[in-house]
């Protein structure tokens, strides 16, 4: 399995297929990278090749999005930017998310890394010198 997949914004669905098939269901997903590496764009083409049919919007302010995929599993869409440490998570209630059998992808992870489930799948997201990115797993 290839482990990096380079995309433009105009076939980012296509590597949200490739990753949806390189990682499964159900999976916890730490996403790495800098502000504006297109880790949102990315969590959005996501939703959309699941075929979530609700607004898919940045958590940055609510922390958790949830939504709903055509066959009714919950996609959860976190983003850690805002919260302090792991205490702050775990008032939060996003370990309890975490270990809910949702499929998960989390922006800015290092915030609270002691959180995690231990099989999380660690992905990076990267601007390459052309304006496109690559998404690679860890």
């Amino acid at each position: 399995m290839d482990r990096l997949y380079a995309f433009g914004l105009p076939n980012i669905h296509d590597a949200a297929k490739w990753f949806w098939d390189a990682v499964g269901e159900g999976r916890v997903v730490a996403l790495h990278g800098p502000m504006g590496a297109g880790k949102t764009s990315f969590v959005h083409a996501l939703c959309d090749v699941k075929g979530v049919s609700d607004p898919v919007s940045s958590p940055t302010f609510s922390l958790v999005n949830e939504y709903l995929d055509r066959q009714g599993n919950t996609i959860y869409h976190i983003d850690l930017y805002r919260i302090k440490d792991e205490e702050e998570a775990l008032q939060a209630g996003i370990e309890d998310i975490l270990f809910s059998g949702s499929a998960c992808f989390v922006e800015w992870p290092g915030k609270a890394p002691g959180i995690f489930p231990q099989d999380t799948i660690e992905a990076e997201l990267s601007v390459n010198s052309d304006q496109s990115r690559t998404i690679k797993l860890l």
